[in-house]
């Protein structure tokens, strides 16, 4: 069994900068894949970010490419989310979720067995 906390969210002007985190507790998580998602409201939720270290492989949806940067620390079981260039319609609440195995998509909701609880990330214009 796996937990996952989030943290991080918050209220940032446009053009700011957030880190968000997640931390697992229950088993190493460096043997899993690790996903960032985002539901914003009246909206269904999104894949963000994907990271699998087994692998080395990486993934970002093309909305985030080169604003948002996945990364993790494994003495800390934890991942990081760096979201720069923050722009309004980023403005969603964040879960992080973790897969013991992907089989055939980073990017699906379904992939993934465990989920935190959401931190909510609100980007002013």
């Amino acid at each position: 069994q796996v937990q996952l906390v989030e943290s991080g969210g918050g209220l940032v002007q446009a053009g700011g900068s957030l880190r968000l985190s997640c931390a697992a507790s229950g088993r190493t998580f460096s043997n899993y894949a690790m996903g960032w998602f985002r539901q914003a409201p009246g909206k269904e939720r999104e894949f963000v970010a994907a990271i699998n270290w087994r692998g080395g492989y990486i993934d970002y949806a093309d909305s985030v490419k080169g604003r948002f940067i996945i990364s993790g620390d494994n003495a800390k079981n934890t991942v990081y989310l760096q979201m720069n260039s923050l722009k309004p319609e980023d403005t969603a609440n964040y879960y992080c979720a973790a897969a013991r195995r992907i089989y055939r998509d980073y990017e699906a909701e379904n992939e993934y067995d465990y989920w935190g609880q959401g931190t909510q990330v609100t980007v002013s214009s």
